[in-house]
């Protein structure tokens, strides 16, 4: 269970005391709004709180560029816009606040994107739970051989056993020896601050992580790309569903043009003319390197 009887309970406390509020409320967003969406073994992600909706992005769009974007017919219309022109002002006016338990490997990985505010729960006050990150099978694969950063074929048979049965021994053995470091058992016992750095990067966290919708973006088209690591993917996959239903119309834009879009150089816009006009174009005519010559190859299809 992810969360505690206590914190459910208080969850279930805070729904039921709704407020009346003259500030703009997302419908989609509210049924969100405390609940825990499970991630891995014992994670989650959770929304504490959210400012804004698509209204907020176009609303601050108009005021900032006034009559130019009077010829947009639709919000959803100045919302794709400004999203196909990489505006970014506007969707900052939109925020949200999540709390996440995530394995300390995660944490570290997510806490590279820094336009975010974070608090993290505090092993040098309080005790960190017997709560580690074990792999389902599936999720068990070999290093890749043609990718320093990615991971190859499943692991199979004795060789998977022998991987899950290290991870657990091996976590178990150092929860043992943190509580028996944290013992005053005839002894001051180990300082907090201390005990914590025998603990295994697969241990439990959890952080408040607020951060603005533009910045969330560049989170989501970074961390539920298929090409990422999949324990920091799939937090961003339940993320994605959340923010999907907070500002449909932005979220849209977003995964036509961010997810569903490619990138192409000035050498790959060139070449695309060339080949429209009936030219042959191979690596050698195109100008770009092997690499980025795949990679556009990758694009065509």
């Amino acid at each position: 269970m992810p969360l505690s009887d206590e914190q459910l309970a208080d969850i279930t406390a805070a729904r039921a005391e709704a407020q009346p509020t003259l500030r703009a409320v997302s419908p989609g967003m509210e049924k969100h709004l405390y609940t825990p969406k499970e991630v891995l073994d014992h994670g989650f992600v959770r929304v504490v709180d959210y400012m804004g909706d698509d209204s907020a992005i176009v609303q601050a769009a108009r005021v900032s560029y006034g009559a130019g974007t009077k010829h947009v017919q639709s919000d959803a219309g100045l919302i794709r816009y400004l999203m196909r022109h990489w505006h970014s002002t506007p969707f900052e006016m939109c925020e949200i606040k999540l709390h996440v338990k995530l394995p300390v490997f995660v944490a570290r990985q997510w806490i590279r994107h820094r336009t975010a505010n974070v608090n993290e729960y505090s092993a040098r006050y309080s005790i960190l739970d017997r709560e580690f990150y074990i792999p389902e099978p599936d999720a068990l694969a070999a290093q890749s051989v043609v990718n320093n950063q990615g991971r190859g074929e499943t692991l199979q048979g004795e060789e998977a056993e022998r991987v899950l049965r290290m991870l657990k021994q091996d976590s178990d053995r150092a929860y043992d020896h943190y509580e028996e470091m944290l013992s005053q058992d005839g002894q001051a016992g180990l300082a907090r601050e201390l005990a914590r750095m025998n603990l295994p990067a697969n241990v439990y966290t959890q952080w408040y992580w607020k951060v603005d919708l533009h910045n969330l973006f560049h989170f989501l088209r970074l961390r539920a790309d298929s090409h990422a690591q999949y324990e920091i993917r799939v937090y961003a996959d339940a993320i994605c569903e959340m923010v999907k239903d907070w500002v449909p119309a932005a979220y849209s834009a977003f995964e036509d043009y961010r997810m569903g879009g490619v990138q192409i150089s000035g050498k790959g816009v060139d070449c695309l003319r060339r080949m429209l006009a009936g030219e042959k174009v191979t690596q050698e005519t195109s100008g770009m390197s092997k690499g980025e010559w795949r990679e556009f190859e990758g694009i065509l299809g």
